[in-house]
């Protein structure tokens, strides 16, 4: 199978208008999306959309809940111009964690017949149960690096501002995945997130190693995230409420 799994660290690292950094081990599925029908066949530990200790559901996935979560990234694809039918998906999540699931950045990384890495979807949720799409082409291809950027269109956090800019870079290796997300605000730096991750076959003792290791990893995200949310109250950071972010989005001239 192409199929495997992603171990290593998440950093995040912010400039203004306080600074605060935090770092957390975190795992990952990297699933094939064409080897969706043989999940869960080689180990009860895993099922598709079904109950299990780790599980996968299509519905998980997507602004409009997949069906067929293959098909349906392909068709949503060819609606922004790309010819994706003989396209290797392999999307970078979390899966459910007895029942449970919150991937704030899912990555679709597409490569063609070359092998090249020709689109990647980043999947985006926030806590309000919202999802959002970005699909992004390279700018440039340089040793292997695929890096784009695009203007923030979906309200992530209420310690950010509506406005701003990212540079997505991904550097896909045989042995690593680095995945890189630096937001700019008012043509200043206000975050940078990186992924560092490792390869892992996906092996029935790689998979249970990972789960005694980190144990409820998506109650674990979620926790995180109100605890860093908390920390940043306390210092002071400004709060965007969702309401206001959302009119400031969708307001006639607002930056798209």
């Amino acid at each position: 199978m192409n199929t495997h799994l992603l171990q290593g660290k998440v950093v995040h690292r912010r400039a203004r208008p306080a600074r605060y950094a935090l770092e957390h081990d975190v795992w990952y599925f990297a699933l094939d999306l064409d080897e969706l029908a043989a999940l869960g066949r080689w180990s009860q530990i895993v099922r598709r959309n079904g109950r299990a200790i780790l599980s996968f559901r299509d519905g998980d996935y997507l602004p409009e809940p997949a069906t067929d979560l293959a098909a349906d990234i392909r068709a949503h694809l060819a609606r922004s111009g790309f010819v994706a039918s003989d396209w290797r998906i392999t999307l970078v999540t979390n899966l459910r964690v007895l029942g449970y699931q919150f991937n704030p950045a899912s990555f679709y990384l597409c490569h063609g017949p070359s092998g090249e890495l020709e689109c990647v979807v980043v999947e985006v949720h926030n806590t309000f149960g919202e999802r959002h799409l970005y699909t992004l082409q390279p700018e440039r291809r340089a040793a292997g690096v695929f890096s784009a950027e695009m203007d923030k269109e979906f309200f992530v956090s209420p310690f950010i501002g509506a406005q701003g800019r990212y540079r997505v870079t991904v550097r896909d290796k045989a042995d690593g995945l680095a995945i890189g997300i630096a937001e700019r605000e008012d043509g200043e730096p206000l975050l940078a997130t990186s992924l560092s991750l490792r390869r892992l076959p996906l092996t029935r003792r790689n998979l249970v190693w990972l789960l005694v290791r980190y144990p409820l990893l998506t109650h674990r995200t979620i926790a995180l995230i109100h605890w860093h949310a908390l920390r940043l109250w306390l210092k002071g950071v400004p709060f965007h409420h969702h309401a206001a972010a959302l009119r400031t989005e969708t307001a006639p001239g607002a930056d798209r």
